[in-house]
């Protein structure tokens, strides 16, 4: 199931935790449903066929939702199209259309705050410069602020937005009891005149404008597992909780609606007709307290989605459908870089389109329904599936039923798509497809998590977005999430028991060293100075010049002459310690010049220092030790420099070697055993497990630590076959299995245990696979001062 903060009690405390985006709904909908019907004249004939179209939609998905709550009680209801029944493309589809979804809730919110805002505060209308507007600025800079406290984790969150539900709720019963006492009670006409073809298309189209009461429904889904009971129990309470909010927002619709259209002019731009109408119905200061509440519930609704999209986001990058930073946490454990980006993506629409809502309730409104048509589809297939194995009047009487509630929101989808596909529905078209290629590209860069790790990942894909301040997101979860068995929550599979690589030895007699003429790139030098006279290696000095073309300073011939004379004394005093030494200059860039000598004399180790002539740790960050390992496949050993220049006598007693149970990892193993013998070093094998601490995901903690037992199980047994095939070489061999977080816990380790030397393998990622992904080596580079060796693996095993 979802972790959840805390149980619930009863229905009402789940229809507050879940219910902010639904209920808010009315407070914006029926602006642009107004204006379309009114401007048409048609509004006396078609209102009252749209409202009941779409009282009747949200019957019926509410009831498939009944038996979603029925089926799937861990929390993770989501859309029901899951991987596991549909395939990876169904994970993949359902992600990009619920992070558009996400960002849409956020842009939706924040509009329609603004304007309520801006119905009290009319000088927010006003034009600033090229065509902006004071409510542009308005918005992007709230929408800064909702970014800023859920970055600082639910607890902020909680505090800030807590009420809000709860607020809106009042306020819309407040209406429809108002409405009553001075209207009475009068539904709207359900006309058949606007069925007619002249009519036909204004009826359809109200009815897809004011489609977005369904957003948030199919969230309560994902809250079965919140509350306390049996599993039947808890899904009636989950469904009883929808009731309490898809019932308070028809009943607005069916009561107030009507009142709605009778007293407001959708056609006055600087007043919404929901705050023309309290201003009518509700005597003071009840109106101006509404606007306070739709504003906060509003303002909710956006940190909401900013919430689910944080949770989102984690579920992906374990499951490695994003890159691992996307999902990194802050020091609020939570991943903040996905929100800024919502965050800039909003900001840089209102600039582009403005903020009034109705420019983006449809498409809205079309991301909800693909996803509703989803879920319709397949809970009629599970059902078509039971009936097959076991056919039940009961079963076959709710196909029926699923199958409206499919063509329903199948049919909103199609309308909503043709009828605003020139108005913005086409990016759908853009944005899905490209995110569909960025989560199937990262997957395929990075591999398939096990299968603890993808479910875990599918738990928190699918988890309570915004659960704990009174907020969900509109959109489900990336999968359905079923129960795993205990053979599924294997760390990972087997490893090779006699890999090839725990007995390879190779002869590392070739060394390159790297250097600019500075201090810096001088430390490199004891270091393959100690190597070479303990192994008898050849040592070649490289160095290169960019340029042959004078510049204001000096000239290519001058540059080269200074550098050969100081290469020169570096090769005496070498060969006078009894190395062999040779003295290579090239000119141009000196991983291009590393690369060419590295085929040229047969190099097995090239190495070189993290600063170069400039001081910085440039050499670490998009300078030569990552140009090397995108170009070469020798190992590279990188020596920390220090600051002031002054190199740390050398010394290889100690040497940390991470495994991470995969073929890949084992590629260091022949040059940590040649390492090791070489200089009577000891090697400690660590591996960090893949399944973090039970904080780090929203799965019960029995769960984790169930998993995290087994995945310490099988490492051990995996490590202590490594450390055999080494000790039989006479190597001093210690095992480790800790911490959650590789880099970071390799850095620790190594600190820790006080190493001379980390090595490590590297997947030798270069542009857009480098940018996306990161880089563990490259990460333990910058965060340790321990020297580095890294293994470029391009090819598979």
């Amino acid at each position: 199931m979802g972790h959840v903060s805390h149980k619930l009690n009863n229905a009402f405390e789940g229809a507050l935790a879940g219910g902010g985006d639904p209920a808010t709904s009315p407070l914006y909908v029926f602006g642009p449903f107004l204006k379309l019907i009114v401007v048409a004249g048609v509004a006396q004939v078609t209102f009252g066929a749209s409202v009941w179209l779409v009282v009747l939609t949200v019957a019926v998905v509410s009831a498939m939702y009944r038996l979603v709550m029925q089926w799937v009680t861990d929390g993770s209801g989501g859309s029901g199209l899951s991987e596991e029944e549909f395939g990876p493309w169904a994970a993949k589809i359902n992600a990009a259309i619920t992070f558009v979804e996400y960002t849409l809730t956020f842009l939706v919110s924040m509009a329609a705050m603004v304007t309520f805002i801006a119905d009290r505060i009319p000088v927010l209308n006003n034009e600033l410069v090229f065509g902006i507007q004071y409510r542009t600025l308005a918005a992007i800079a709230l929408s800064i602020l909702t970014g800023w406290l859920v970055n600082r984790g639910p607890k902020m969150a909680a505090r800030t937005f807590g009420p809000a539900t709860a607020g809106v709720l009042v306020l819309l019963w407040v209406m429809i009891i108002a409405t009553i006492i001075k209207y009475g009670f009068h539904l709207p006409d359900f006309n058949l005149q606007a069925f007619s073809p002249e009519n036909l298309p204004y009826t359809l189209g109200g009815y897809v404008r004011i489609l977005a009461v369904m957003t948030g429904i199919e969230v309560f889904a994902n809250m079965v597992a919140a509350y306390s009971g049996t599993e039947s129990q808890k899904g009636k309470i989950a469904f009883n909780s929808l009731i309490i909010i898809m019932g308070t927002t028809a009943a607005t619709m069916l009561i107030v609606g009507p009142v709605i259209h009778q007293l407001s002019n959708p056609l006055l731009e600087d007043v919404s007709v929901f705050t023309q109408t309290m201003d009518q119905l509700l005597p003071a200061p009840l109106p101006y307290l509404g606007t306070l509440v739709g504003i906060a519930v509003l303002m909710s609704a956006s940190a909401a989605a900013a919430q689910g999209l944080q949770n989102l986001s984690l579920g992906l990058s374990e499951r490695r459908y994003v890159p691992p930073f996307f999902g990194k946490r802050n020091d609020y454990q939570v991943a903040d870089k996905p929100v800024w980006l919502q965050v800039f993506i909003v900001g840089i629409t209102f600039l582009l389109f403005g903020t009034h809502e109705e420019t983006y309730l449809a498409i809205y409104a079309a991301g909800v329904f693909v996803l509703l048509s989803m879920t319709g589809w397949a809970v009629t297939k599970r059902l078509l599936r039971q009936v097959r194995k076991n056919f039940a009047i009961g079963t076959a009487l709710l196909i029926g039923g699923t199958i409206l509630a499919s063509i329903l929101t199948t049919g909103a989808t199609i309308i909503i798509f043709v009828e605003r596909f020139a108005e913005g529905a086409w990016t759908y078209f853009i944005f899905i497809p490209l995110l569909y290629a960025i989560f199937g590209y990262t997957r395929q860069q990075m591999g398939a998590p096990s299968a603890a790790l993808d479910y875990l990942g599918r738990l928190d894909a699918t988890s309570l977005a915004g659960f704990g301040f009174g907020q969900m997101s509109p959109a489900s979860g990336a999968v359905t999430a079923k129960p795993a068995t205990p053979e599924e929550l294997r760390w990972e599979p087997a490893p090779i028991a006699e890999s090839r690589w725990r007995y390879q030895e190779f002869k590392l007699n070739k060394v390159a060293v790297l250097l600019d003429g500075s201090d810096y790139a001088a430390q490199a030098i004891p270091w393959a100075k100690m190597y070479c006279q303990k192994k008898g290696a050849h040592l070649t000095i490289l160095s290169s010049i960019k340029t042959k073309y004078p510049d204001e300073n000096n000239d290519f011939e001058t540059k080269f002459a200074e550098r050969k004379a100081y290469l020169d004394r570096v090769q005496k005093e070498l060969i006078a310690d009894g190395i062999e030494v040779d003295v290579v200059i090239r000119s141009g860039f000196i991983a291009d010049a590393t690369q060419i000598l590295v085929h040229e004399k047969h190099i097995d180790i090239v190495i070189t220092s993290t600063r170069g002539k400039s001081g910085n740790l440039n050499w670490t960050s998009g300078g030569v030790s990552q140009k090397l390992i995108q170009k070469i496949n020798q190992p590279i050993l990188l020596i920390q420099t220090s600051e002031d220049g002054v190199a740390a006598p050398p010394k290889l007693e100690r040497i940390l070697v991470p495994l991470d149970g995969s073929i890949f990892s084992e590629r260091v193993l022949p040059y940590a055993r040649v390492l090791a013998q070489v200089f009577d070093a000891e090697l400690i094998l660590l591996t960090v497990p893949a399944v973090p601490e039970p904080d780090d995901y929203h799965a019960p903690s029995e769960l984790i630590e169930n998993i995290r037992h087994n995945a310490e199980v099988e490492i051990e047994n995996f490590l202590e076959a490594v450390a055999r095939s080494l000790s039989e070489s006479g190597i001093r061999v210690r095992t480790m299995v800790a911490g959650t977080l590789p880099a970071r816990t390799i850095v620790n380790v190594g600190h820790d245990e006080d190493v001379d030397l980390i090595m490590s393998t590297s997947r030798g990622r270069g542009g857009l696979a480098l940018f996306m992904l990161g880089s563990e080596a490259q990460r333990i580079v910058e965060k340790s001062d321990k020297n580095v060796f890294m293994i470029p693996i391009r090819d598979r095993p």
